[in-house]
């Protein structure tokens, strides 16, 4: 799995297809988060605008092999593998993402009425369960289940407002976990708990579905 995480990883770094999701992500952050604005409110902003990204990126990932390739690796690790090791790479370099910036925004923010580690734990938290959550959104609207790139955009982009606007949504439990409690910040874990469950019956459902109609 190590061998697979690497290759989708590389191929990822090497497309330069990094560059758009990373500067949407950079400029969603630089918007709407200002140096000394209360850290709970801006670790939410940080944490929702890891959504869309997430899906994108995931969305990358499942789609960035040639055909001819695809089949190799399938042949040679199995295509259960090679798909989950493309779903755990997407997922994983948005989390990365979503850390720095959480890091970024403790740094920087105001932090009256909470401690610099319970708001960076808070933050860590919602971001990953943001961008498991996206990463959902992201399997769903890629290969196996729709393969046209219009449509598959479209489902991207209706499916991560959802995930964003959803009562029972887990990214829209963690980001209201931040900013509910008058300036505080309360560790998601519950909506961290939940976006993982979700992550991991999506990308079942992408592994099975992949085995039958590929």
């Amino acid at each position: 799995m190590t061998a697979l995480l690497r290759y989708h990883s590389a191929l990822f770094l090497r497309s330069q297809r990094w560059l758009a999701p990373l500067l949407l992500y950079a400029a969603l952050v630089a918007v709407g988060v200002r140096p000394g604005d209360p850290v709970p409110g801006s670790l939410g902003i940080a944490a929702a605008g890891l959504v869309p990204v997430s899906a994108w990126t995931v969305r990358i990932f499942l789609t960035q092999e040639p055909a001819a390739a695809r089949a190799v690796v399938a042949a040679a690790a199995g295509r259960s593998r090679a798909h989950l090791a493309a779903l755990l790479a997407g997922a994983g370099w948005a989390v990365l993402a979503g850390a720095a910036a959480a890091c970024a925004v403790t740094a920087t923010g105001g932090l009256a009425g909470t401690s610099g580690p319970a708001a960076l734990l808070a933050g860590l938290l919602a971001t990953t369960a943001c961008a498991l959550t996206g990463g959902a959104v992201g399997t769903l609207a890629a290969r196996p289940f729709v393969r046209a790139p219009g449509w598959s955009a479209a489902a991207l982009l209706l499916g991560s407002l959802a995930a964003l606007v959803t009562t029972g949504s887990p990214a829209k439990h963690a980001v209201t976990a931040l900013v509910a409690d008058g300036g505080g910040a309360r560790p998601p874990w519950a909506a961290c708990a939940a976006a993982l469950l979700l992550a991991a019956v999506t990308a079942t459902a992408s592994r099975r579905a992949g085995a039958r109609l590929e």
